[in-house]
């Protein structure tokens, strides 16, 4: 069984074939970085012509470097939602007119749900699972129960910490993508120098809230004025180290409530960060559990992650109508 999948909910232009028995054929990824780096942030208009640009293109050297024909595959599977609703779109029409000229089923998939699936491609990774969430738009946790049955725990009630990094990186004139340039810099700060905010640490539930931390940092910046340079580092680390403890202190209340939960997963865009993972790893470890996170390369947006979730729900069966809407929002506990 091969699926090929297609991925442009933001910045990259992304596809891959991936089988049943987590072979990934070939996996081609055009970012879109430079384009969006001198406005600090993703330009949704922007991004949605880098798409239909590069979309062609990108599917032609995927399916030659898979050494496949159209009719060779199953299925296609395509982000639908949630996302950049321009980008969506370029994505989802484009899998639904190979689809329907090869005459192949379609898989509309949830961006989010590819992310959720993510660590079950390379590694063997059993229902149900505890799962973090987090990349550029999204920090959300989910009792994930099965496939297509997700609990949503708690979310982020106002910015996303991938955001939040962005905004960081940006205050302390750091390039963007924010959370790599923050992670670098903080690598020769002391996280201990500055006392930045840890919001809702003290409420009983799951949820996040990062706006404040991210205006406490505004605030030490606009202080340091001439020694802001030698204190970047410290500032970085300092903040991460807030985000960590963010992160910690839900997950930790988590897996206290839902103790037959064995495996926690970190995926999304920010699952990538080194330090937050040691962190993470080492409370998990504490409660004898098991953290997982995929490969780096499956950390950021993919083609892999959505063809393999597009498999998962094939071989079930699923498929959806060529009329499937796309849509910017898509909770992944509707799906």
């Amino acid at each position: 069984m091969r699926v090929l999948g297609i991925e442009t909910s933001c910045d990259e232009t992304a596809a891959a074939v991936v089988t049943e028995k987590k072979e990934v054929l070939s996996h081609v990824v055009f970012s879109q970085i430079e384009s969006h780096k001198i406005f600090g942030g993703v330009v949704p208009e922007i991004g949605a012509r880098a798409h239909l640009e590069k979309i062609q293109d990108v599917i032609e050297q995927t399916m030659k470097e898979a050494n496949l024909e159209f009719q060779d595959l199953d299925a296609i599977a395509a982000t639908c939602g949630p996302g950049l609703i321009g980008g969506v779109l370029v994505g989802a029409v484009t899998g639904k007119s190979i689809a329907a000229y090869h005459q192949k089923p379609f898989i509309a998939v949830n961006h989010l749900e590819a992310h959720a699936l993510s660590v079950r491609l390379t590694e063997d990774v059993g229902f149900p699972y505890l799962l973090l969430l987090v990349s550029g738009g999204h920090c959300q946790m989910f009792h994930v129960k099965h496939l297509g049955v997700y609990e949503i725990l708690g979310g982020t009630l106002d910015d996303a910490v991938g955001e939040t990094f962005d905004k960081v990186a940006r205050l302390l004139g750091l390039p963007y993508p924010g959370g790599p340039a923050v992670e670098h810099c903080a690598l020769t700060g002391d996280e201990t120098r500055f006392s930045f905010p840890r919001p809702l640490l003290a409420q009983k539930n799951y949820d996040f809230s990062f706006s404040g931390l991210k205006t406490a940092v505004l605030r030490e910046v606009e202080k340091q004025g001439p020694s802001l340079e030698e204190n970047k580092p410290h500032i970085a680390a300092s903040f991460q180290k807030a985000v960590a403890d963010i992160f910690l202190n839900r997950l930790d209340r988590a897996m206290t409530t839902l103790p037959h939960l064995k495996t926690v997963v970190i995926a999304g865009g920010v699952a990538a960060n080194q330090y937050l993972q040691g962190h993470l790893q080492a409370l998990v470890a504490s409660k004898d559990k098991r953290l997982v996170a995929p490969p780096l390369k499956y950390c950021t947006d993919n083609g892999a992650m959505v063809a393999w979730a597009g498999l998962e729900h094939w071989r079930l069966g699923h498929q959806d109508p060529l009329t499937f809407a796309p849509r910017p929002r898509w909770p992944l506990g509707s799906v």
